[in-house]
């Protein structure tokens, strides 16, 4: 296998995305804080669903939405995730596979279902996720193809994952591949809740130098440095982790690298539709152009780009070639 084959390796939770448009109402009913993201088992799963009106299925996952982004601009990307050997595991896999990228993870049989994300989408845009994870927790370190990580110049993972023991196990040998390689490894913390719940095994992460590089938005940043003022918090930040970028939805985002700042505006956006997937997709920009070499504006341009075009529609992946609307807005790819 070439040295760097992929641009981009994400672990993620293969998850397919059950997407329906939903009242504040609704939420209020189920007790659900809108633009969370709560853990559930199948039997919620199955009750949510049937509260639920009209709903579109496709794949999804954090880490997958961002690999698939990476493809989406022409980028080599692969996957490690963890599905059922069932009808909608078979369809994840299918659907990964058909953008191109590497997928390869062993199915698992006669164990817990593939996971989904149920997602209901208020008149505003946000989103509220509930999450079955199912075979999602079975990914262990046994999982982890050692040639594959060598062979990518970026190892990416969603913090979402720290949630399955094993997964988390799994994340930590990838990482030990990566570094023997001299590889950038990036961690999104994905959710404020998810990063109350492992603040400390986080800021760990970063001040061992396991993870290099940092994707957070405002809130998820406040939450890891437990305070209500974002330059507090990126200041704490500058100290922990050498390379890291957060997101201020509307207002951009800034990129912090080696002392230096670089502040970069949110791409245009017509109308937005649903947010699903804007930091998912946003982290494909910044990781292809990172991978081919771009400087962190450019990176943080790419991202934008792809935000945007990813909350004008429905769904959490692009629904036209990302390097076509690079191309149209004199970026480069």
């Amino acid at each position: 296998m070439p040295e760097t084959e992929f641009d981009v390796l994400g672990i993620g939770n293969a998850i397919v995305d059950v997407i329906a448009r939903a009242e504040d109402d609704l939420l209020v009913a189920e007790n659900l804080v809108k633009g969370s993201m709560n853990l559930i088992d199948e039997a919620r799963a199955d009750l949510l669903y049937g509260a639920m009106g009209p709903a579109t299925e496709m794949s999804g996952g954090s880490g997958a939405n961002t690999i698939a982004g990476v493809a989406s601009l022409g980028g080599r990307g692969a996957l490690f995730g963890k599905v059922a050997d069932d009808q909608l595991g078979t369809a994840f896999a299918h659907d990964i596979r058909a953008l191109g990228v590497h997928f390869e993870t062993g199915m698992l049989s006669g164990g817990p279902s593939t996971a989904r994300c149920l997602i209901m989408v208020t008149p505003d845009g946000e989103r509220t996720m509930n999450t079955y994870l199912g075979a999602c927790q079975e990914l262990g370190p046994a999982d982890i193809d050692p040639h594959v990580v060598a062979a990518a110049k970026i190892l990416y993972m969603e913090g979402y994952l720290w949630d399955p023991p094993e997964a988390k196990k799994a994340f930590l040998e990838a990482a030990k591949h990566a570094k023997a390689h001299d590889r950038e490894v990036a961690l999104t913390l994905s959710d404020s809740f998810c990063v109350d719940r492992y603040r400390a095994e986080f800021l760990d992460l970063l001040r061992s130098g396991t993870v290099t590089l940092l994707f957070g938005n405002e809130s998820e940043l406040h939450s890891l440095y437990e305070t209500a003022d974002t330059e507090t918090a990126m200041a704490a930040l500058e100290a922990d982790c050498p390379f890291a970028v957060i997101t201020r939805s509307e207002k951009g985002a800034v990129v912090l690298k080696g002392g230096e700042r670089v502040a970069v505006p949110a791409a245009p956006v017509e109308k937005i539709v649903d947010l699903t997937g804007a930091g998912d997709l946003f982290a494909s920009g910044f990781l292809f152009g990172l991978a081919r070499g771009f400087d962190p504006e450019t990176c943080a341009r790419l991202g934008g780009l792809a935000a945007a075009e990813v909350i004008s529609h429905f769904g959490a992946r692009p629904q036209i070639s990302l390097k076509e609307l690079a191309q149209q807005n004199g970026l480069p790819v």
